[in-house]
């Protein structure tokens, strides 16, 4: 199961390697203004949109066909996350709302993909979570986009208010952190789970910290890498759910 769900892995990372090419085809424009973005080949001039588009098709016929030699219906997951990765680069991320919403919805996706490859039980909570976790760092990362100077890289960051962001960011924070402890007392896993309650607590916190104190916000992957806090916090969330799994009586 482990080798298994390490080609998934796999698997998707190359699919999104390949949407990620497509996409910076779509925006090379804005990210030539963008500070940041200006570096990615595409943007840069350092590979040509025709290469770039050869190296994205030839990336997702290599994703797909490894999705189905793992069973048929990861394949047609991973067939389908490309349909609506595409959709949102080529139309839905200018849509305000659905926007966040179809990025949610793709780390959902690659979720279910995990469970679908090795062929077990995918969780509500699993969905649930993902999703929420997911839409409250799509909004932070709005607020950011929206705090700074990058309107003219992102369209619809001018259908969005900073009042309209924090409320929203204050319903997704609530969402995420309720589903979670419901989730530590009514999945059927042990309750002690209620003991990583505050950790996700903090790290919901810290990340709001980031972003409204610190202005960042707009790469959290960056931040997870960088963050000490947060990392601290991350470890000790992961050391204090393998003990409850595995000694905890």
């Amino acid at each position: 199961m482990v080798v298994t769900a390490f080609k998934a892995f796999l698997a998707f990372c190359i699919l999104a390697g390949s949407i990620y090419t497509f996409n910076d085809i779509v925006d090379r424009e804005q990210d030539s203004m963008h500070p940041f973005k200006v570096r990615r080949p595409v943007a840069s001039g350092i590979i040509s949109p025709k290469e770039a588009t050869v190296f994205g098709v030839f990336l997702s016929i290599l994703a797909i066909t490894s999705g189905f030699f793992i069973n048929n219906l990861f394949g047609i997951l991973l067939c389908l996350y490309l349909f609506f990765q595409i959709a949102y680069s080529f139309y839905f991320k200018n849509q305000v709302i659905i926007d966040v919403l179809l990025v949610s919805f793709g780390f959902v996706l690659r979720a279910i993909g995990g469970a679908v490859a090795i062929k077990v039980f995918i969780s509500p909570w699993l969905i649930i979570c993902t999703f929420l976790l997911a839409l409250f760092l799509a909004l932070s990362k709005r607020k950011y986009e929206y705090g700074s100077d990058l309107f003219k890289h992102r369209k619809v960051l001018v259908y969005y208010n900073d009042e309209l962001l924090d409320q929203m960011i204050a319903i997704s924070t609530s969402s995420v952190l309720v589903s979670y402890i419901l989730y530590t007392f009514t999945s059927g896993k042990p309750v002690a789970l209620m003991y990583t309650i505050p950790f996700v607590i903090y790290g919901i916190f810290r990340y709001i910290y980031l972003v409204y104190k610190e202005n960042e916000g707009g790469r959290p992957a960056i931040h997870l890498l960088t963050d000490l806090p947060l990392q601290i916090n991350l470890l000790l969330w992961i050391g204090v759910v393998i003990f409850i799994f595995y000694f905890h009586r």
